[in-house]
C-alpha cells in the first residue's frame, strides 16, 4: 500500500461563476453546478440532475473548465461545508467558484474509491477557522492518504457498493411505509384544499395558545457541553431526528423551558420556500436537547391529536400556505412570523375523529418504525464496514 499526498493522485481544482445570461436550461452540453444541486439528490452520491447547463461555445468562450464524469465535488465556503456533501459528477461539467473538485488520475485512483475515501474525513477538518469558513485547495492537497493497488482498491469498491446498496433498498422501504400516513389521512378527511367532508375552518390561534422557541448562540467544542442544541434539519424530513444537533457552548446554562421534550411537535418558521414549516413529532428525547431559535413548539390551547396535526401541517396543501406566508430577501432562508401563523386558516376535524384517525395510524406507525430500525442498522454495518477497510478501526 503507498502512503503519499492526494495530490500525488488527483488534481485539485475549483469552478467559476457563469454570467446568469450564459446559463441555459438543462439540455446544454455541460451541467452548470452550485452548491444546491447537491441537495437535489438527497442521500444519493450521483449528479444526475441540475438547475442549470452551459454550451460547449459559452464554456470556450468563458475558458471556464469542464470536470470529467466521476470527478468528486464538495462545497468548499460557508455553512455548506458543514453538510459535508461529497457528490459524483455521472457526466462533464462545470462547477461554480463555491464548489471544490478532485480529478483522480485514473492510473492509480479509482474514482469510486476516491468517494468512499472521502467519506471517512469531515470536510470541516479542511476548513478555516474564518467567518465565513472556507477551505483552501492547499489544505486538500495536503491529506495524506494511503492508496493500494487498483486491484485492492475495486476489491473494497465492490464490498461498499453492496453495503451501500442495501442502504438505499431500506431507505426505499422505509420512504414507501412514511407514504401510508398521508394516504390514511386523504383517505378519512380529504384533502385540505378543497375540504370536501366540509371540516370547520379555523385560524390556528383557535387552537394553539402559544409558541416556544430557544435561543440563537454559537455553538460550542464537541464534548464541552452535556447539552446539544437541534439544527433546523432535525425536523425537515418530517421526521424528528435528534442526531441532527450541534455542540451548546461550555459552560451553558439553558432555562428549562429551552428544553426538547417527548410529546413535542416541533415547527420549522425558517427554511427554504420549500422546506419551511416542516413538522416533527418528539416521540423520545435523550433530556439534554435544546430549542433554537429557529424551531418552535406547539402549545395547544386544547385537547388534539399529535399524529392527525402533524399529518395535517404535513399535507401538501397546508405546507404549500406556510411557504406563502413565509417572507425574506434571501430564497435560500425564509421566515414565518407568529403572527402570520396564528391567522392561518385551515380545515380541522374535530376531536373524535382525529382520534379515530390516530388509533388507525398506530398500525402504520409501528412498520414505519420497523423500516426506520432496519435502515439504521444498514447504515451503522456501512459505516462500520468502511471504517475498517480504510483502518479507521481496530
Amino acid at each position: 500500500m503507498r502512503e503519499c499526498l492526494l495530490s500525488d493522485v488527483a488534481v485539485i481544482d475549483s469552478g467559476a461563476g457563469f454570467p446568469i445570461v450564459h446559463q441555459g436550461s438543462h439540455d446544454e452540453a455541460f451541467p452548470f453546478l452550485k452548491v444546491s444541486d447537491m441537495n437535489i439528490v438527497g442521500n444519493e452520491r450521483l449528479i444526475k440532475c441540475w438547475n442549470n447547463s452551459v454550451s460547449e461555445e459559452v464554456r470556450a468562450k468563458l475558458r471556464a473548465k469542464a470536470f470529467p464524469a466521476g470527478a468528486l465535488i464538495f462545497p468548499k465556503i460557508g455553512a455548506a461545508i458543514a453538510t459535508n456533501k461529497k457528490r459524483q459528477l455521472t457526466r462533464p461539467s462545470c462547477v461554480d467558484n463555491n464548489v471544490m473538485a478532485v480529478i483522480p488520475n485514473a492510473e492509480c485512483l479509482d474514482s469510486d474509491y476516491l468517494y468512499y475515501m472521502y467519506l471517512t474525513k469531515n470536510l470541516s477538518d479542511f476548513a478555516s477557522d474564518s467567518n465565513p469558513p472556507s477551505i483552501r485547495k492547499s489544505e486538500v492537497e495536503q491529506w495524506k492518504v494511503k492508496i493500494p493497488t487498483l486491484q485492492e482498491q475495486r476489491r473494497i469498491v465492490d464490498l461498499l457498493s453492496r453495503a451501500e446498496g442495501i442502504v438505499r433498498l431500506r431507505r426505499e422501504s422505509e420512504k414507501k411505509a412514511a407514504e401510508l400516513i398521508p394516504a390514511l389521512f386523504l383517505d378519512l378527511f380529504g384533502d385540505p384544499a378543497t375540504n370536501p367532508r366540509g371540516w370547520p375552518v379555523r385560524k390556528v390561534a383557535d387552537f394553539v395558545s402559544r409558541f416556544e422557541g430557544g435561543k440563537n448562540i454559537q455553538a460550542g467544542s464537541e464534548g464541552g457541553s452535556a447539552y446539544r442544541i437541534l439544527k433546523v434539519s432535525a425536523v425537515t424530513s418530517g421526521v424528528y431526528r435528534e442526531e441532527e444537533s450541534k455542540p451548546a457552548p461550555d459552560g451553558y446554562v439553558p432555562p428549562d423551558v429551552h428544553f426538547v421534550r417527548a410529546g413535542d411537535m416541533l415547527f420549522s418558521r425558517a427554511n427554504t420556500v420549500d422546506l419551511v414549516g416542516a413538522t416533527a413529532i418528539v416521540a423520545s428525547t435523550n433530556g439534554k436537547t435544546l430549542l433554537p431559535d429557529k424551531l418552535w413548539r406547539f402549545v395547544w390551547a386544547e385537547p388534539v391529536e399529535l399524529t392527525y396535526m402533524h399529518a395535517l401541517f404535513q399535507s401538501p396543501h397546508i405546507r404549500r400556505e406556510l411557504g406563502k406566508l413565509s417572507s425574506g430577501t434571501s430564497a435560500s432562508m425564509r421566515n414565518i412570523s407568529q403572527g402570520k401563523l396564528f391567522g392561518l386558516s385551515l380545515p380541522v376535524a374535530p376531536h373524535a375523529k382525529q382520534k379515530e384517525f390516530s388509533e388507525r395510524a398506530q398500525g402504520v406507525h409501528s412498520i414505519q418504525s420497523q423500516q426506520s430500525a432496519a435502515t439504521a442498522k444498514a447504515r451503522a454495518a456501512f459505516d462500520a464496514l468502511l471504517a475498517r477497510q480504510f483502518g479507521l478501526t481496530g
